[in-house]
């Protein structure tokens, strides 16, 4: 898959910037086509300088861990039957190879390590690895869009549930899913305002590289729009009430079990994520 750099990166960034924040009114006016959605949001997103926040953090494992801290924001456990244990002295189930390219394996165990310390509280049945950015995402007046995606090759077999993620540092909601695959081939963009937004994609071979990617716009003095993408190709626009204020962290993971059902396997799993971006607009 190709990845713009350079000029024509910053262009594909305008030009995604530009398309989305027109879309965020879209619901007013209808359909929008894209290259007049561009135009009429040209001037929107005009003096707005774009940075990066988060890029090539996988090239080695120095740039990981000056880019990213191990497990879930809260720890080990979370919703699934798998318990997090990656560490810099623990690499057994997450290192990078070949430079670029984070590896995380799940691996069954055989003894009794109890339940998971999180509701459902699930027995422990595997050991795998989350890791949760350092810089967190943040809308507000002064960075009002962001754009967030990565490359992954995910298991989609029963009982696997990798995922690629924001949810709020200090309250949920908010929450948005950029990549879950729940035991099949579809993947769900969810969002989570206190309510659900799900929309399930089919995806040709989740164990081959895709792009998975969103465009968050701020829309008001509490909301957000959120685009989602796959491979380039928009596939949904959700709302998100009150998401704006709210710190938020970006995690990728790979629960097992859970919401994509039991038994999992009884082999490894492994989940690989690259070229990992999260860039904003700053209103300065």
């Amino acid at each position: 898959m190709h990845t713009p750099t350079g000029g024509t990166r910053r262009a594909a960034l305008k030009r995604i910037a530009a398309t989305a924040a027109a879309a965020a009114v879209a619901p007013l006016i209808g359909p929008l086509d894209p290259a007049r959605a561009a135009e009429q949001a040209a001037e929107r997103i005009g003096a707005a300088a774009w940075e990066t926040v988060l890029d090539g953090s996988f090239a080695s494992r120095a740039a990981l861990e000056a880019n990213w801290n191990y497990l879930y924001p809260w720890g080990s456990d979370h919703n699934g039957t798998a318990r997090m244990y990656a560490s810099s002295t623990d690499n057994n189930h997450l290192w990078i190879s070949p430079s670029g390219v984070l590896n995380i394996k799940a691996t069954r165990i055989t003894w009794n390590e109890g339940n998971s310390s999180k509701d459902p509280h699930l027995p422990i049945r595997y050991h795998s690895a989350a890791i949760h950015a350092k810089r967190q995402v943040l809308v507000n007046d002064q960075f009002p869009n962001w754009e967030i995606r990565g490359q992954f090759q995910a298991p989609s077999a029963p009982g696997t549930w990798p995922a690629f993620w924001i949810t709020g540092a200090n309250s949920w909601p908010p929450e948005s899913d950029i990549l879950e695959f729940k035991g099949d081939n579809r993947n769900w963009f969810n969002t989570y305002d206190g309510a659900w937004d799900n929309t399930l994609v089919p995806v040709a071979s989740p164990g081959s590289w895709h792009e998975y990617r969103i465009w968050m716009t701020k829309t008001g003095g509490t909301d957000v729009q959120i685009h989602y993408y796959l491979d380039g190709s928009w596939k949904a626009a959700h709302t998100g009430s009150n998401f704006v204020g709210k710190a938020m962290n970006l995690i990728v993971n790979l629960q097992m079990e859970g919401s994509s059902g039991s038994s999992g396997p009884s082999g490894d799993t492994l989940y690989r994520a690259q070229n990992v971006y999260v860039g904003r607009t700053n209103n300065g």
